[in-house]
């Protein structure tokens, strides 16, 4: 499971945080507070860069809270799903799949109904760049295990938009996904079967 091995395990990391109370963020992570607090649905392309410096290029689903998944585009048959319990990594050339509860992954902060960077995770820098507001977090009790680095657009109004985010290992290794052609609000017609784990070769299949 070479191709998403990076992405499983820079993905997955064991959570154990603390509910401490913390002074008024800055302006910066308020709004991307706010930003999640009325993001539901969303539907949009991707580009994800691994380390190696190979991309990647797929469709991106989202419904919040639980639920995700990436479809890679042909030939590449890998895709991840997350249903609200479990996270499923699925790796089309191995015809293997892996899978963690979502509480046990970054994607947890993505998918959770409530999400507070100030109490969830420690907020070590923000970066602003042309109209790019990067804001980069840690887990409090383990702030060596990895980096994850949100990126926002703003717009004239001063409100956010996620548009990339960057995983950084412990090792240094970083992984991107860029987002582009961004619709939000969707209705999927068929999201039960979209945000569930259906194995491309069920039991039986036979070669």
């Amino acid at each position: 499971m070479a191709r998403l091995g990076m992405f499983f395990s820079v993905l997955v990391l064991a959570l154990t945080i603390p509910v401490i109370s913390h002074a008024a963020q800055p302006v910066e992570v308020q709004k991307a507070e706010a930003y999640f607090a009325g993001l539901k649905t969303a539907e949009a392309r991707f580009i994800q860069t691994s380390a190696n410096g190979v991309q990647q290029r797929g469709k991106f689903y989202l419904s919040r809270p639980g639920k995700l998944r990436f479809e890679y585009d042909p030939p590449n048959k890998d895709f991840v799903v997350a249903d609200g319990l479990f996270i499923y990594f699925y790796d089309g050339q191995m015809k293997q799949q892996s899978n963690a509860p979502i509480s046990q992954t970054l994607a947890d902060f993505l998918l959770r109904k409530n999400l507070n960077l100030g109490k969830d995770l420690k907020v070590t820098k923000i970066m602003r760049g042309g109209n790019l507001v990067q804001i980069f977090v840690v887990q409090r009790e383990d702030p060596a295990a990895g980096t994850l680095v949100l990126g926002f657009d703003e717009d004239k109004d001063g409100n956010f938009g996620l548009r990339k985010w960057r995983i950084i290992d412990a090792l240094g290794n970083i992984t991107e996904t860029e987002l582009f052609e961004i619709h939000t609000g969707v209705k999927f017609k068929n999201s039960a079967s979209l945000f569930s784990y259906r194995d491309p070769e069920p039991k039986g299949y036979n070669r």
